[in-house]
């Protein structure tokens, strides 16, 4: 490179003038260095400082890490339990019942622990045989089509990929799941075969419970025959003990720095003012809602389309995804409850644990105020299980009282069928129950210790990432109705949302939210034809999905066949969405727009008879077209009649048999062409 303000010089080329001055330069350099060294060397070997006898230290050893958390196997012996209940839970309810189990084994001279399979290292399953009487129990929640659940997914991959010899391991698995989806029970199945499988030795058959039916009489009829299974194989008896233990002891707060007390939060202190990414289920991020309509003309429901904004989150979603938002409890349940108990409910207080090598120090962040545990934290609308009226009937004074809760309680068939129709069809909540016995009044700590923690919500997206980056939509119907005592139930959730009116600024509009990914995704090739079906509020995602195929048509990329088969009762009521479907097919994005109004005429109408009355397009979009389907909304009943359609015009038109238009469509569903986004 050219130095500037010097001029350029080929240093190829030297004149003979200038090959002498280079001889006189290098000579007198020569001289210069060569004293430069000497003086040097001299130095060194006169004045250095002399090397210190360093003493010859053995070699570090490689030293053993300490026994980390994830281990299991090293929790037990330290703690002297024998028996592990490992949860993969969703919504919380696996989660409580692997508590319960672990509670339950000091009735027999055991000792357990309910585990997080994502805290630990499950290759150490090999390793429970070196505990004297040990069992590994699997409460296994399935969610979505057949998948496990969040925390439960690294263990479901272990168990794929494992080549490990279990065959010293005791294990037992109860399932949840819900009959009214494809793949019911797949992953309490699945580890009951696969564990097997590895030479783990089944010490009671799998349990199979379904939350369509009664899910906790399920769970009580299995545990009741599973305990005599373990106490026959270990040949241990029950010691009789029933008495109700405390798990949490209470600390009250008189004098604290209220920036050290949780007000909602569900991680991190003070993470709603100081926000940062990623978010996600333990770090939500507080969106402002931009938008809240009614979208239905008429009718008793009230239903919305509201748009959440994420702008500066980094949160990331494409079409098909689900939004989880955190609600809160009514107010008014809130301070009745309180009022009933006679609590001041913004007295401070933690309950901590009284294991000190639990995981899990505190039932909800603490400290916190009990108004907080009851608004943000703690279920309080849905029916309590009967572990909680068990632990609550000893604080009944009336007789007849305690006698009824313990009753519900038992295994006994009159206290199962008592529970069932007292609480379980009566819809009532811990307030109800409260109300209507007079005599129960349970100290507040002991009741914010027994209920249940308070879920996320999830709803599909109703809009595309390509058009809306900066604001995911949702479409959702608010849930009302009265009880058989004549009470008037909300849902918690979608009461909530209806109340989040947009505003400049102030909390009234923020909601609690994150991304879960999902499968449920468009075609890769633009040009797939789709068959989407989503009746009601199942229009959701495909609201997104129309959105991105217009989208994508805007860029000038071929876009194949859009064919959506909507439903709702009246066309002049709650047909949503519908001038944006009506400018979507006019525009040419959506090719074919099939509704069905079900109450408009004398014979109802619903999706699967428009998927009929059209099975010669339908069969050779599937056949030709290589279309993909989807289906979204109601599993009971809707997404069932759905598959049957498709089954009798796979059978018609492919000139199969029913078992082999039945196996079509599953191939079908393994190959990813035929996607479901369903609810119960």
């Amino acid at each position: 490179l050219t130095a500037m303000g010097e001029p350029s010089m080929d240093p190829t080329i030297s004149s003979p003038d200038s090959t002498a001055q280079q001889d006189s330069l290098f000579s007198m350099m020569d001289v210069f260095l060569i004293s430069l060294i000497t003086g040097l060397f001299t130095y060194w070997f006169f004045f250095r400082k002399k090397k210190e006898d360093v003493p010859d230290l053995p070699k570090m050893q490689s030293v053993a890490a300490p026994v980390r958390d994830s281990s299991f196997i090293e929790k037990m012996k330290k703690t002297g339990r024998n028996i592990v209940v490992f949860y993969g839970s969703q919504t919380g309810t696996a989660e409580e019942f692997a508590n319960r189990l672990s509670k339950d084994a000091h009735r027999y001279g055991l000792r357990g622990m309910a585990a997080d399979p994502e805290e630990y290292d499950l290759s150490d399953l090999s390793r429970l045989s070196e505990i004297d009487k040990s069992l590994a129990v699997f409460c296994m929640a399935t969610y979505g089509e057949g998948d496990p659940t969040d925390n439960a997914q690294d263990f479901y991959d272990w168990l794929q990929e494992a080549d490990a010899d279990l065959s010293g391991l005791r294990f037992a698995v109860f399932g949840l799941g819900n009959k009214t989806y494809e793949h019911f029970n797949a992953m309490g199945k699945y580890v009951d075969k696969r564990l097997e499988e590895l030479g783990a030795q089944r010490i009671f058959e799998l349990g199979l419970g379904d939350d369509d039916g009664n899910l906790e009489e399920d769970f009580i009829t299995w545990r009741e025959q599973f305990w005599p299974a373990v106490c026959e194989h270990f040949g241990v008896e029950a010691t009789g003990e029933e008495s109700s233990i405390r798990q949490y002891e209470l600390v009250v707060h008189t004098d604290v720095n209220m920036n050290k007390v949780y007000t909602g939060e569900m991680g991190r202190l003070k993470s709603y003012e100081n926000q940062k990414p990623p978010f996600d289920a333990k770090n939500p991020f507080l969106a402002q809602v931009t938008e809240n309509r009614k979208l239905n003309k008429g009718g008793e429901r009230h239903l919305m389309h509201l748009e959440l904004d994420i702008s500066n989150s980094k949160i990331r979603y494409e079409s098909g995804d689900h939004v989880a938002v955190y609600p809160a409890n009514d107010s008014s349940l809130v301070n009745q409850i309180g009022e009933i108990l006679g609590t001041d409910l913004d007295t401070v207080m933690s309950l901590n644990n009284l294991d000190e090598e639990s995981n899990k120090k505190h039932p909800f962040p603490c400290p916190t105020s009990y108004r907080t545990a009851l608004t943000y934290y703690l279920d309080i609308t849905n029916p309590p299980r009967t572990n909680v009226l068990y632990e609550l009937a000893q604080y009944a004074t009336d007789a007849g009282e305690q006698e009824r809760l313990r009753k519900m309680a038992s295994s006994a068939a009159e206290g199962k069928a008592l529970y069932l129709s007292w609480v379980v069809e009566a819809r009532r909540n811990i307030l109800a129950i409260l109300q209507d016995m007079p005599s129960l009044r349970p100290p507040i700590d002991h009741l914010c210790e027994l209920l249940p923690r308070l879920q996320a919500r999830y709803y599909s997206i109703a809009s595309s990432s390509k058009v809306h980056p900066n604001s995911i939509h949702i479409c959702a119907v608010t849930v009302e109705y009265e009880t058989k005592t004549g009470r008037l139930n909300k849902g918690v959730a979608t009461n909530w949302l209806k109340n989040k009116v947009p505003d400049q600024n102030g909390s009234s509009s923020l909601v609690p939210m994150y991304v879960r990914k999902s499968q449920f995704r468009l075609p890769f090739k633009p040009s797939t034809p789709v068959i989407m079906i989503g009746p009601g509020t199942g229009i959701a995602p495909f609201i997104g999905f129309i959105q991105e195929r217009a989208w994508l048509k805007q860029q000038g990329k071929e876009v194949g066949e859009t064919v959506l088969y909507y439903g709702c009762r009246h066309e002049q009521e709650d047909y949503l969405y519908c001038e944006e479907l009506a400018r979507f097919q006019q525009e040419g994005v959506l090719t074919q727009l099939n509704v069905a109004f079900s109450r408009d005429q004398a014979e109802k109408v619903y999706v699967q008879h428009l998927l009929k009355k059209n099975k010669e397009n339908v069969w050779k979009l599937i056949d030709e077209g290589m279309a993909h389907i989807y289906v979204c909304g109601d599993a009971r009943n809707m997404a069932r009649d759905v598959q049957n359609a498709f089954y009798e015009i796979v059978s018609e038109f492919g000139s199969m048999s029913q078992p082999q238009a039945v196996d079509y469509v599953k191939k079908l569903m393994t190959k990813g062409r035929y996607s479901l986004d369903v609810w119960s």
